[in-house]
């Protein structure tokens, strides 16, 4: 029996985009005849708000609304025992806004349960977005800053610790975060960063002393991507044998980090992903040496036993290669990126509130996941989660969606320089 204390780390990442809609153009038409090209109308002409609604409903149904309910059963069950079970999400500020609107018995579950006091909610950025590739890291903090407004509005916390979308990580970003407040990063345990190290200790920034958990890629997966898979020599995987193979994994701290739609949407009901939810805890508190711990608590529960250094210039991440590359890497990427930076000039010279939001909801790290060309298994994973037909479709859309806000904020700035040379020949 292994004698020392080990931490499991249950982190859900739970995020929903707003998708473009395929009618954008036709609809802007529509909306110019009847003279109501204002910005704050454009959300409803460039986003296909019906698409978003039906997928946050299924999703609320066979997902968020029963996996949140059992996870609030055994936070409530193990309460009062010397062993508790806690768990940590990461909540995109848009998925909010949507389940708000269109599943507000998620939010609610989400404030019980984070009223409990066994939650952890984990900053991102509000828009699950590429701020973290943009440069100088201005937009960056802006929507981290907007993701921490949000929490303390919605359920009262103020986050301590922070992940970037979907654990993108470096040395500058991880520096840029610890300067804002947080004393803890979660990223990717990625092996070519790793070498010889084990993902399950706590790490330090390369030149600042923010602590980070590295996610152990291979256990998180067995659950997140092999978990009805009947081919996988381990299926089925029970709670039991799961436990157990976290019991025999040596380390101080196992960060187990998927996203939540794993639990009924990725891995249907049928499949038994959620008995497996409702288990888990059962089981792993059986093993004298596990406890659950949240991120902020394991991170300083144990010492850093190393830098963990991610160069700028090698940003990594927890999808496909573990890198920048399903949302900057290939042309069509690239060329949609230059252009929303070069828009974002323009705007911001307008001080347009309605503006500046339709171009951070144009920086949904989604957009550019669809434009991936990729091939094997990582093809099939994009295949899987995009509306569009393809790449180039997912690209001529967000080109469209470009169009028009560009032709908006042109529209507007014409209108400023107008009313500002009336305004000084009225003064003259």
């Amino acid at each position: 029996m292994v004698s020392a204390v080990r931490d499991i780390v249950l982190f859900f990442e739970v995020h929903q985009p707003y998708r473009l809609d395929r009618r954008m153009l036709e609809k802007l038409m529509s909306s110019a005849l009847r003279g109501s090209l204002e910005p704050k109308h454009l959300e409803d002409v460039i986003f296909d708000q019906g698409l978003n609604r039906l997928v946050i409903e299924r999703a609320a149904n066979k997902c968020y609304i029963p996996a949140l309910r059992i996870i609030l059963e055994n936070v409530k069950s193990f309460m009062n025992s010397d062993k508790v079970f806690t768990v940590s999400f990461g909540i995109s500020g848009v998925f909010i806004e949507q389940a708000s609107k269109w599943a507000p018995k998620v939010v609610e579950l989400f404030q019980e349960l984070v009223a409990t006091g066994y939650i952890e909610l984990v900053a991102q950025t509000y828009y699950h977005s590429i701020a973290p590739l943009i440069p100088e890291y201005r937009e960056l903090r802006e929507q981290i800053g907007e993701h921490v407004k949000l929490l303390r509005e919605i359920f009262g916390v103020t986050p301590s610790a922070v992940e970037c979308t979907e654990f993108m990580y470096n040395n500058d970003v991880a520096c840029q975060l610890y300067a804002g407040g947080f004393k803890v990063i979660l990223t990717e345990g990625v092996d070519r960063v790793l070498g010889w190290r084990s993902p399950n200790f706590v790490y330090r920034g390369y030149s600042c002393d923010i602590r980070v958990l590295t996610r152990n890629y291979r256990l998180s997966d067995d659950v997140g991507f092999r978990f009805s898979n009947i081919l996988w020599d381990q299926y089925p995987l029970t709670a039991g044998k799961y436990a157990s193979w976290l019991a025999a994994t040596p380390g101080d701290v196992i960060l187990l980090a998927m996203d939540f739609e794993t639990f009924g949407e990725h891995h249907w009901p049928e499949t038994g992903i959620h008995e497996f939810l409702r288990w888990l805890p059962r089981e792993v508190l059986k093993y004298e040496h596990l406890r659950f711990s949240t991120p902020s608590r394991a991170a300083f529960e144990h010492p850093a036993v190393d830098v963990y250094d991610v160069p700028p210039w090698a940003t990594i991440s927890w999808a496909d290669e573990r890198d920048a590359s399903p949302w900057l890497g290939n042309s069509l990427q690239k060329s949609a990126f230059n252009i929303l930076l070069e828009l974002k000039k323009h705007i911001d010279a307008l001080e347009d509130p309605d503006l500046v939001r339709l171009w951070k909801l144009l920086t949904i790290s989604d957009h550019f996941y669809y434009m991936a060309t990729k091939f094997g298994s990582f093809e099939e994973v994009h295949k899987y989660f995009s509306p569009y037909k393809n790449a180039v479709d997912a690209y001529t859309l967000f080109i469209q969606a470009l169009s028009v806000l560009s032709y908006i904020t042109a529209e507007r700035a014409s209108k400023t320089a107008k009313d500002r040379r009336n305004h000084r020949q009225l003064a003259e």
